[in-house]
C-alpha cells in the first residue's frame, strides 16, 4: 500500500492464494519460491525494477543471479541471502565484533546434545531458517532436549536442517531498533521499540522504550555497523538484548518488523512501511520523529480452519478512544497464528498503553 501511494505497480508473490498482500496488489502470482525455475519464470514474466524479499523460504541464489542482470534486490541480493539464515548472520556479527550470546550449530540430534553440553542450561534453540518464533524453545532441563529438537526441525522453513543453540542471556528487556539505510542519505533510526515474546513470537510492542542513553547509543552503533556491512537500502529490524551493563546483538531482518506494527498507530511521522518504501525508491527521509506514545498487541487464532476466519467482539474492541485495529485478511487460521493487531496511542505511559492494547485484543475472538 505504501509503495502504491508513491506510484508503484506492485506484484505480490506468495506460496498460497489470497495471501494478504495479494488482496491489495495490482497483480499477484502463487508459486513455490524455493523452486528455482518457478522463481525465475515469475521474475522473467514481469521483469521488475525492484524485488523486495519478504519471506525466509526463497531461493536466494536466484536473486544473486538477477541482481547481476540489473534488477535491484532489497536491500541487496547478498544481504537477502545472508539474513534468511540465522547462522550466516550470526557468523557475520561475530566477524565484525558485535557482542552476542554464545552459540553452537547442530545438524543431527547427536551434535545437538553435544552443543547443549557446551552452552549449558538453560539455552535457547532455533532453526537457522524460520520466522515468527516457529521452532523456537528454551531448554531448562535435559529431559526437554528431544522435544526441543523435534520442535526446531518441524518449525524450520526452507530445506536446511540446521539448528542454532544459544546461551540464555538474563536480559532486563529486549528492543527492536528500526534502522533505515538510505541510498543518498545517512542511516537514520526510529525511537526504540520494546517488546515481549512468547514461543519466540512477539505478543506486545511499545514505542518508545525507556532506556539509558548509553545503551541506545551502543545499539545504534551496532545496528549501523552490521547494516553497513550488508549494504543496500531499506528498513532493518535489528533486535538487541539489554542488560544493566551491556547491549547484545540478537537478530536482524531486512524488512519491516512485526514489532514495528506499533508505528501504524501514528507514533511516528512515518510508519515503518512508509519508511521502507521511501528508502527502497531512493526518496529522501528528512527526519523521523516521535509524535506520540503507542503500543500494539496481537490477536491470535486458537484453532485450525481452512475457511475464511470470522471475527467477533469487534464492536467492543473498537469502542475505546485513541485506539485502532488492523485485521490482516489471512484466509486460513491455525493455533497461535497472528490474525490481527490492536493499536493504542496517546500521552499515557507506554505500559498503560500496553495494558489497554492487551485488553482490547482479548475482546476479539477468531472463529
Amino acid at each position: 500500500i505504501s509503495a502504491q501511494r508513491l506510484g508503484c505497480e506492485v506484484i505480490a508473490v506468495d506460496r498460497y492464494i489470497n495471501a494478504p498482500g495479494m488482496q491489495v496488489a495490482d497483480k499477484y502470482e502463487v508459486i513455490n519460491m524455493l523452486d528455482e525455475e518457478e522463481l525465475k519464470r515469475c521474475i522473467n514474466k514481469y521483469n521488475p525494477d525492484i524485488i523486495v524479499p519478504e519471506i525466509e523460504a526463497i531461493r536466494t541464489e536466484v536473486l544473486l543471479d538477477v541482481e547481476k542482470q540489473g534488477i535491484t534486490v532489497i536491500p541487496t541480493a547478498r544481504a537477502a541471502n545472508l539474513t534468511m539464515n540465522r547462522d550466516r548472520i550470526r557468523d557475520l556479527a561475530k566477524s565484525i565484533g558485535l557482542p552476542t550470546a554464545k552459540f553452537q550449530y547442530a545438524e543431527t540430534i547427536e551434535e545437538f546434545t553435544k552443543a547443549i553440553d557446551k552452552i549449558g542450561l538453560p539455552c535457547v534453540v532455533k532453526p537457522v531458517m524460520s520466522s515468527s518464533g516457529k521452532g523456537q524453545s528454551t531448554i531448562k532441563s535435559s529431559d526437554e532436549i528431544n522435544q526441543a529438537w523435534n520442535n526446531a526441525i518441524s518449525g524450520a522453513r526452507g530445506d536446511r536442517v540446521r539448528i542454532i543453540i544459544e546461551e540464555f542471556i538474563s536480559f532486563d528487556y529486549e528492543i527492536t531498533l528500526l534502522t533505515v539505510k538510505q541510498k543518498n542519505g545517512p542511516t537514520v533510526f526510529c525511537p526504540p521499540i520494546g517488546h515481549r515474546q512468547e514461543r519466540g513470537d512477539y505478543q506486545e510492542s511499545w514505542q518508545p522504550m525507556p532506556m539509558a542513553s548509553i545503551r541506545l547509543e551502543e545499539a545504534q552503533q551496532m545496528a549501523q555497523k552490521v547494516t553497513d556491512s550488508l549494504g543496500g537500502a531499506g528498513i532493518w529490524g535489528v533486535e538487541f538484548f539489554i542488560t544493566k551493563n551491556a547491549t547484545y546483538f540478537s537478530e536482524l531482518s531486512p524488512r519491516p518488523h512485526d514489532t514495528g506494527m506499533v508505528t501504524l498507530g501514528g507514533t511516528q511521522n512515518f510508519s515503518e512501511f512508509e519508511l521502507h518504501a521511501r528508502a527502497v525508491l531512493g526518496l529522501p527521509i528528512p527526519e523521523i520523529k516521535l509524535i506520540k506514545n503507542g503500543a500494539s498487541a496481537v490477536v491470535l487464532a486458537n484453532h485450525t480452519s481452512l475457511e475464511q476466519p470470522k471475527f467477533s467482539g469487534l464492536e467492543e474492541a473498537m469502542s475505546a478512544p485513541d485506539s485502532d485495529l488492523r485485521i490482516f485478511g489471512k484466509p486460513t487460521s491455525r493455533p497461535f497464528r497472528r490474525m490481527a493487531v490492536t493499536l493504542t496511542y496517546g500521552k499515557e505511559d507506554v505500559q498503560k498503553l500496553v495494558e489497554k492494547a492487551k485488553e482490547l485484543a482479548s475482546k476479539i475472538s477468531v472463529s
